[in-house]
């Protein structure tokens, strides 16, 4: 017997949870999920961070806005980030300042004194420093399941172990099979598979967008002394590496992005010794041991920027994809922006067009122009 429903979505990860809880309600939805449980991937693996600086200027407006939906629901608690630079790198700092500052981000510039005072240990040759007192941890798996809830809540159907194998289009929508034997009938397929984005694009006849997945490696490490519960969350201007403090460990990164196939992401040994070299060049610290590791995969479209919208090509494929690895950090904005391109309902809260599907066919017309 085929189910049906107005929209099914793929993907249950931060993705796709939040943009079901967005339009729950309005239509009958289903939400796919490939694995035994949502949010195994790359949301499950997350040592999320709200700051407005990351992801570059163009999704500090979505990190904005998402920031009083984060607040109010209890999911941030206060950390700090901190940019560093070495001695040689102080007009990279400066520059970092101004084309925040003129954001309206709250940022200021800060000299070795400075530095020596919130990372204790702090090695010679790191002389500037961007504090964002604003920043937050976020607790990712509460946001998850507050949005799993309130689509589950409000009617979504969760179906996990269900992963897409083939999509058809018809005169009134998609067909799709899943793995576990079952049909489904929309009218509208949502591709919020996160690493697997142009994957299902393939499945359902429609042009991927070459959303790459990049592996990003964390480990967690055992330090003396203890890491301090204060210590702000440290990122490196040159973007090598980030830390900060775990229960007393350090959740370091090497700042790592490589290329990868669509997988159950693992750390690389030799990634996880290249995040504790650079980790060494900063603060003298001993390491004691590498307590735990992980990898998961974060995609990008070639602009870096999400994709929110229908394909420019096919009228009933929305893609809500490409959020690399502020997607935590966006997701309330990024799921309004989807449920009022969805529905018709509402206004968004940052202007959706640099995030639609089809700046991907104006660049192909240009292109094209230019041979």
């Amino acid at each position: 017997m085929t189910m049906r429903c107005d929209i099914a979505i793929v993907g249950a990860g931060m993705a796709g949870a939040s943009l079901a809880a967005a339009i729950a309600g309005v239509g009958s939805v289903v939400l796919i999920e490939a694995e035994d449980r949502p949010g195994y991937h790359a949301t499950g693996r997350s040592a999320a961070f709200w700051t407005e600086s990351y992801g570059g200027p163009h999704v500090q407006p979505l990190t904005a806005a998402s920031r009083p939906f984060l607040r109010q629901g209890g999911f941030l608690s206060p950390r700090g980030a901190l940019t560093i630079g070495r001695d040689s790198e102080g007009q990279a700092v400066d520059a970092f300042v101004r084309e925040f500052a003129a954001l309206g981000v709250e940022v200021e510039r800060l000299g070795r004194a400075d530095l020596e005072a919130l990372v204790p240990g702090l090695r010679p040759g790191w002389s500037h420093g961007a504090l964002e007192s604003s920043c937050a941890d976020i607790d990712v798996a509460a946001l998850h399941q507050h949005y799993i809830v309130a689509a589950r809540r409000k009617g979504t159907d969760l179906r996990t172990r269900s992963r897409l194998v083939a999509a058809s289009r018809g005169a009134r929508g998609w067909l799709l099979q899943l793995a576990d034997g079952a049909e489904l009938a929309c009218d509208i397929l949502v591709n919020a598979a996160g690493a697997w984005a142009d994957e299902v694009a393939y499945l359902a006849g429609v042009a991927p967008l070459s959303i790459v997945p990049m592996r990003r490696t964390i480990a967690q490490l055992a330090v003396s002394p203890a890491a301090p519960t204060s210590l702000p969350l440290v990122l490196d201007i040159s973007e090598r590496f980030y830390f900060k403090p775990e229960a007393g460990a350090v959740w370091l990164s090497p700042h790592d992005e490589t290329p990868s196939a669509p997988c159950d992401a693992a750390a690389e040994e030799i990634d996880v010794a290249l995040a504790i070299e650079r980790f060494g060049e900063v603060v003298d610290w001993k390491v004691e041991r590498v307590t735990h590791r992980w990898a998961g995969l974060r995609s990008f479209a070639p602009d870096r920027l999400p994709v929110y919208g229908f394909d420019p090509r096919e009228p009933r494929f929305f893609w809500f994809a490409g959020q690399g690895g502020f997607g935590i950090q966006t997701a309330p904005a990024g799921a309004a922006i989807g449920a009022v391109l969805l529905t018709g309902r509402g206004d968004p809260p940052v202007n959706p067009r640099p995030f639609a599907a089809q700046r991907f066919s104006r660049l192909e017309q240009v292109d094209r122009r230019s041979l």
